[in-house]
């Protein structure tokens, strides 16, 4: 009777025991340490579990373990590592008491792996331990592997440079014919990720052999659109080998092929031929041109911790707006140097040349580039490139720039080199040069005075720059048109976006074009425009004008011709009527022609009409000022007296055809002191 009463004692505790498992589940911290030698033994890596560990049984068997960290035991500095919040296994008890577990779901929350950015590349880099865990080994196999939370973390603690890989949430779902179907989204900077991978597993081990896969990844940020393709990859140790690589990029297919070595520090090859490419860019506000660079850094530092050989072709290529037909473009990255270069490059009904190289070895960033453009259509590619619209022709530019800095400001403000444009046959549009030179007669200007509707034709705009310390300075600015003439000197500031130039405008007499014979009339004094390149002023430079008044003065009696009448017969009856020794040239007189600043037939009227009137009444109120003080503003002219001065005698009657270098240039003198030193 006692032993029967144990054995129903001892069923009934085994019974209670049971039950508290089922809902309570088994504290197995003496697990640990045989799941961590498993684990091991298969991959090579040591595994901690410093959290908790707990198995349950209802409603299946569920294993979780806590604050676990994965290490590779040849790392002494301790950098290389994942550390995971949690691992939660479900699988069925008969797979396990078969000795063939079946996992249906393993949840994995919140791994981090850490991995060091390395500058150069370990010139006997192994590669791992053993060969990456298949899905299956021992027998057991998993039907689904979710992600919550992930993240890759990369960082080099000398350089204090951190970068991360952020927000990964994934989900792989494996069938029975071992397709494995991979989706999930991710966070890159501020960039967002979405990928899809189907991919078909071989049977273990996996390393060399073919593994087809079908990919398609959407980052709205840097691609315009989706892009999709194909390819068969195979792992060769530590380098991954992606072959007969093909797709879509948008509404353009591609082919190539790729590698990525993971030995140690990255290497990167890539090969990719496209039918069309696309890459966006943004587009500058319309304020942008008024506002300052930015001060804001530029951060090129993850250069150093890849190397890369990257050769990229395409019949047609959309850079922003502007489009390249065909492209060709090699690059090499390595210890942190970046050199790209094209040769022959179609734009435009033109070919492009070029080189450019960025240094990021050193805390301020430098690059340099030289580039040759042969017969390129000016105004779709500025358009293009630099949302400028304003000048149109065949454009031929030789550039040699150098510059270093941390930011856009500082860039243009450490910007070297030499600059070379000549724009031929085409317009500058939206500007009307001719008519803004006539303008200058009534008073300053501000701005570009452009207009739509307006343009000024040009056979020829051209100048060199010599750049130094952001300041480009140009001595040879010379543009031809039909109707009009500029030469002219100046400096453009490039890191404040400043402009001062002097210039002298010529305009031509005729409607002839550019087959005529006669020469262009000058305007007679240098024009002057400084301020922001956006919005400068432009005015006559009356100073320059009083350093040589005989010269102005005989300038003005050339202009005559189109501004009072055949000959500046109306000038001299002016100057002459005010006894300063202006006189009618032979040939006419006052009397001969009652009113002087009428066009007479068959003469151009481009400077008889409204630029004849304004000078005419700039120098008849300078004369009816009086004989009032003032005081000169070029050194070549002395003040005038306190005292008036004696009206001076009434002009000899004129020679035929006086030579310029016999008038009078006392009276011009006193003329110029009351027009322009008031």
């Amino acid at each position: 009777m006692r032993a029967v009463k144990f054995a129903g004692a001892a069923v009934a505790a085994v019974i209670i025991v049971i039950a508290l498992l089922l809902v309570v589940g088994i504290p197995s911290g003496f697990l640990t340490s045989t799941i961590a030698s498993r684990v091991e033994n298969a991959t090579g890596y040591r595994l901690s579990i410093d959290g908790t560990t707990k198995v349950s049984l209802w409603p299946t068997l569920n294993v979780t373990l806590n604050d676990l960290t994965l290490q590779d035991p040849k790392d002494r500095s301790g950098i290389t590592r994942l550390t995971v919040d949690s691992v939660q296994a479900d699988m069925t008890l008969s797979s396990v008491w078969s000795g063939r577990p079946k996992i249906s779901e393993l949840i994995i929350t919140h791994p981090v792996l850490y991995q060091p950015l390395l500058r150069e590349r370990l010139p006997n880099a192994n590669p791992s331990p053993t060969p990456a865990v298949p899905l299956g080994i021992d027998g057991a196999s998993i039907d689904r592997i979710k992600v919550t939370d992930g993240e890759v973390a990369f960082s080099r603690v000398r350089d204090r440079v951190e970068g991360r890989i952020s927000a990964i949430d994934a989900d792989a779902v494996t069938s029975r014919d071992r397709k494995v179907d991979f989706t999930g989204t991710a966070r890159a900077g501020e960039n967002p990720i979405k990928f899809d991978i189907k991919a078909t597993a071989p049977a273990a081990p996996i390393e060399r052999q073919t593994v087809p896969v079908d990919f398609a990844i959407d980052m709205p940020s840097v691609l315009t659109s989706q892009l999709k393709g194909r390819a068969e990859m195979r792992l060769n140790g530590p380098i991954v080998m992606i072959n007969s690589l093909s797709g879509t990029l948008g509404d353009g297919t591609f082919n190539g092929w790729a590698s990525v070595d993971i030995a140690s520090k990255p290497l990167v090859k890539v090969d990719l031929d496209f039918q069309r490419l696309a890459i966006p860019l943004s587009k500058s506000p319309e304020s942008a041109a008024t506002q300052p660079w930015s001060n804001a850094p530029i951060d090129v530092s993850g250069l150093n911790y890849i190397d890369a050989q990257i050769r990229v072709s395409a019949n047609e290529a959309a850079i922003g707006e502007a489009r390249l037909a065909p492209l060709a473009l090699d690059a090499k990255l390595a210890g942190g140097v970046l050199k790209a270069s094209t040769a022959n490059l179609g734009a435009y009904d033109g070919q492009v040349s070029g080189e450019v190289i960025l240094d990021a070895t050193s805390g301020a960033p430098s690059f340099a580039m030289h580039s040759d453009l042969v017969g390129v259509r000016a105004l779709p590619l500025l358009k293009g490139l630099a949302d400028f619209d304003r000048i149109d022709g065949k454009l031929q530019a030789k550039l040699a720039l150098r510059s270093a800095g941390t930011s856009q400001r500082a860039l243009m403000a450490n910007m070297q080199g030499t600059a070379f444009a000549n724009f031929q046959d085409g317009a500058i549009r939206g500007i009307n040069v001719a008519q803004m030179i006539r303008s200058l007669t009534t008073g300053t200007l501000s701005g570009w005075q452009d207009s739509q509707e307006q343009s000024t034709d040009l056979s020829q705009l051209s100048a060199s720059f010599r750049i130094d310390k952001g300041q480009a300075v140009t001595t040879d600015l010379n543009l031809i048109g039909p109707l009009v003439r500029v030469t002219g000197a100046g400096t453009i500031a490039l890191d404040t976006k400043m402009m001062g130039f002097r210039v002298e405008p010529k305009l031509v007499m005729t409607t002839e074009g550019q087959g005529r014979t006669s020469e262009p009339v000058g305007f007679g004094i240098p024009v002057m425009i400084q301020g922001p390149w956006s919005q400068p002023r432009i005015y006559p430079d009356m100073a320059g004008m009083l350093d040589n008044p005989d010269a102005a003065y005989a300038k003005l009696r050339e202009m005559g011709k189109g501004l009072f009448g055949p000959d500046g017969a109306g000038l001299g009856n002016i100057l002459g009527s005010f006894g300063l020794g202006g006189s009618a040239p032979s040939g006419g007189n006052a009397g001969s022609n009652p009113n002087p600043q009428t066009q007479q037939p068959g003469q151009n009227n481009l400077l008889g009409g409204p630029l004849g009137e304004a000078i005419g009444n700039l120098i008849q109120q300078g004369l009816s000022s009086g004989t009032g003080t003032g005081t000169a503003r070029s050194r070549s002219l002395p003040a005038s007296p306190a005292t008036p001065e004696p009206q001076a005698s009434p002009a000899p009657p004129a020679q035929e055809n006086p030579p310029a270098a016999q008038q009078d240039s006392q009276p011009m003198n006193d003329v110029l002191r009351q027009l322009f030193s008031r």
